[in-house]
């Protein structure tokens, strides 16, 4: 199984225990993946879903919220031979209106008053019903990337009103969803890792959150270790070109000027460069006599690279 497909799994066994939580889960399966067809006794509501886990969670809160048992079909495609829908159906006018009235898409007096908008207001008033409402619409219309391969959470709205009540639902926690337009549908999302974790927690998914942060963890540790391996490989590569400049600055003075002609200072640590080339600077301070510090080391290294320079000047073409 998919990440994705574990973080679904366990929202499916999670049971809000208010009754309000339970409606707004519903609203939010519903708004996304409910069907509502026929007319008077012959009306039926249904949720037609390829997530068998979805199909099971509505059935349950259905059952659980309003004393319904939903009739349960597996549809094959009949080209796409393993492509299957899960038809979770209520049927009969009583039953339908309990639920319709319930989310706000029908009124007493059975007119059918669902809005334009993703989910009437007073269904997510309360912060426990917006955590419900994001998990009920993860699980109709979201997805997530494998932490190991990279960060991404998103639900795929249907236009983009919708998808601006969801990105407002989600930022009300704290989270900086944002929209993105893919093809004809809108997709509210989030990117950074903290952000994945957070929302995790705002639908109440903590066993993918411990899993989630672990990954978190061991990447950052495997990145922190990368970054210390390279900072440590380019100061030695530093390091490294930095002595073959000194010894080639040394060998000049010694093919063109002889190493005489330098003070005895210069003399002294141009021959200890050239018989340790991997030393550090600190080492070589170490084995002058008197001892010299690390900075000591650099000017003196420095200045012999300078008067290897004025050598190279002189002894161009054309210079006299």
């Amino acid at each position: 199984m998919s990440f994705s497909s574990d973080v679904k799994e366990e929202l499916s066994r999670h049971a809000s225990k208010s009754r309000h939580c339970q409606i707004a889960e519903i609203a939010a399966i519903l708004g996304f993946a409910g069907r509502l067809c026929g007319k008077g006794e012959s009306q039926a509501l249904a949720v037609h879903t390829e997530n068998i886990t979805l199909a099971k969670k509505y059935f349950t809160l259905i059952k659980n919220t309003f004393g319904i048992n939903g009739a349960i079909a597996v549809r094959q495609n009949a080209y796409l031979h393993k492509s299957r829908t899960c038809v979770v159906s209520v049927a009969g006018q009583k039953q339908v209106r309990k639920i319709l009235m319930a989310v706000k898409w029908m009124n007493e007096a059975g007119d059918f008053i669902r809005g334009t908008e993703l989910v009437d207001g007073l269904l997510v008033k309360n912060t426990c019903c917006r955590r419900a409402f994001v998990r009920g619409a993860f699980l109709a219309a979201g997805s997530m990337s494998d932490p190991e391969k990279s960060y991404h959470f998103e639900i795929v709205c249907p236009d983009l009103l919708k998808a601006e009540k969801m990105q407002e639902l989600i930022q009300s926690f704290a989270l900086g969803a944002k929209i993105v337009q893919r093809k004809k549908c809108f997709v509210v999302y989030l990117k950074e890792g903290a952000q994945i974790v957070d929302v995790l927690n705002v639908m109440e998914a903590h066993v993918a959150l411990m899993n989630l942060e672990n990954v978190r963890i061991l990447k950052e540790m495997r990145n922190s270790v990368n970054r210390q391996v390279n900072c440590e490989t380019a100061n030695i590569n530093k390091t490294v070109n930095a002595a073959c400049k000194q010894i080639d600055d040394i060998r000049f003075i010694e093919k063109t000027a002889g190493l005489e002609a330098l003070s005895e200072g210069l003399r002294e640590m141009a021959q200890l460069r050239l018989q340790y080339p991997e030393a550090a600077l600190k080492e070589l301070g170490e084995m002058l006599s008197p001892p010299v510090g690390k900075s000591g080391v650099n000017h003196r290294l420095r200045k012999i690279s300078s008067i290897a320079e004025e050598l190279r000047q002189k002894n161009q073409p054309g210079k006299e």
